[in-house]
């Protein structure tokens, strides 16, 4: 893996060391330092506004207990976190997540990606990120929905339409935004665009359940026009995960006339040669809520295999990982690349370990990271908030087309700013140096 060499950028990442002990905090910072190095010399006002030391320290972040009581009557304690890393571009923006990996080294790593990816998007977002170490499995609707309270009940202090806006993550759907945002409403008597995701009856935004996995067959659709003229008709793709990011994901593809082979979930993953059957996989995530051992129950033709991350040992053209951080390493990128692969979009954040990317690029596979690849989800979680401010409700299609039009932009974005800087085709690159310059060019107007 490279190394940082400009002297003012190897100081600024030896002091978020030092404050820092987080790996994946750490491992996100250094990938965006190591993007804008090229830059960094061109730009000595950055230096002599602190512009980078800034930029890689969050605003505010917030620690706080959540207590609530089980359904034995049992008071239970879980940690809450909102980082608000950045408002250059405007009100705080970023998920909350409810999963028992998240820590103040996840929160942050999640919130300094959503600065640049939110700038990517060209809304007025800034970069925030939140949750909680609860684990809403095998938890009532009733655990679930005191868990909820106790959060907000806190973090309603820190948020507001015009402050800080937060949507839904892994363990965050429609369900829990509602008992949220109902709280929220009790408390403050106001009702205001606070969280997005919200029920389409209520104030949500259609498109929201499936824009993260429409939004990232875009831009790969638009990558593949572009720069290949090529389409999805007839490739093979590999998607990990079976949650929202990995279910619309494999409806588009299948739309767009792809065959999708594999969804997995955290106990192992579902090979179909034949192709994933979207009807059947939605009701047994969405409706259901069961393991994806039924799937291979109902589905003759599939076969189910214990090892999710094995996923990747099944050849395919076109992959996207959906499912957590760091999940392809340098090993499933050789098994990828050795079995054929020729692009991989990260559906979910940071995805792929830094070595692993390396070996994306230099083998020639196209590679798109994913703070502009599965940027969608938080695009329409900004169109979301202007139909609130503005009272009005869009049609699915009108917002389906500004997403497409907002993905699409993105790819012309990082594909022109690749080559601005002599690094065409590097869409880490080009991704990370567009939002830093206009994050960077905000803080400096401000003053």
């Amino acid at each position: 893996m490279k190394e940082l060499n400009n002297p003012y950028l190897v100081k600024v990442y030896s002091d978020v060391q030092k404050r820092n002990q987080g790996k994946e905090f750490l491992q996100a910072v250094f990938e965006v330092l190591q993007s804008i190095e090229p830059i960094i010399h061109k730009h000595p006002e950055f230096e002599q506004h602190g512009i980078v030391e800034r930029i890689v320290e969050p605003e505010r972040l917030i620690h706080f207990q959540v207590p609530w009581v089980d359904d034995n009557g049992k008071t239970r304690v879980n940690r809450g976190y909102r980082v608000q890393f950045n408002s250059a571009l405007g009100p705080y923006k970023g998920g909350l997540r409810f999963h028992p990996t998240v820590n103040e080294s996840v929160v942050s790593f999640l919130g300094f990606e959503q600065v640049f990816k939110n700038a990517l998007t060209n809304l007025p977002m800034g970069g925030g990120k939140g949750g909680s170490d609860f684990d809403p499995k095998e938890k009532s609707d009733g655990e679930i929905k005191r868990f909820c309270q106790s959060f907000i009940s806190e973090l309603y202090r820190h948020i507001g339409q015009f402050t800080d806006v937060p949507a839904g993550d892994i363990g965050v759907g429609s369900r829990e935004i509602g008992y949220m945002y109902g709280y929220y409403k009790k408390i403050k008597n106001e009702f205001t665009g606070v969280l997005t995701g919200k029920n389409v009856n209520n104030s949500g935004s259609l498109v929201r359940t499936e824009a993260t996995g429409y939004g990232v067959v875009y831009i790969t659709e638009e990558m593949l026009s572009k720069v290949k003229n090529d389409n999805f008709k007839g490739k093979r793709v590999s998607i990990s995960g079976s949650g929202n990011v990995a279910i619309y994901t494999a409806e588009k593809v299948k739309e767009l006339g792809g065959i999708v082979v594999t969804v997995s979930d955290s106990s192992g993953y579902v090979y179909d040669e034949n192709g994933i059957d979207i009807a059947i996989l939605k009701q047994i995530k969405e409706v259901e809520r069961k393991r994806l051992t039924e799937y291979a129950k109902l589905v003759p033709t599939s076969t189910y295999h214990d090892n999710s991350n094995g996923v990747w040992d099944i050849a395919c053209d076109i992959a996207f990982p959906s499912a957590t951080q760091n999940e392809i390493d340098l090993k499933d990128a050789e098994k990828l690349v050795k079995n054929g692969v020729t692009v991989v979009a990260e559906g979910s954040n940071m995805s792929t370990t830094p070595d692993a990317v390396e070996y994306f690029i230099k083998n020639g596979v196209l590679f798109l990271p994913g703070k502009a690849a599965n940027a969608g989800g938080v695009a329409v979680s900004g169109l979301e908030m202007s139909q609130n401010s503005l009272r009005l409700s869009w049609s699915f299609e009108e917002v389906d087309n500004h997403l497409k039009e907002i993905m699409i932009n993105i790819f012309k974005t990082i594909d022109e700013t690749a080559k601005k800087y002599g690094l065409e085709g590097n869409y880490v690159d080009g991704a990370n140096i567009a939002g830093f310059l206009k994050v960077a060019s905000a803080m400096i107007w401000q003053g």
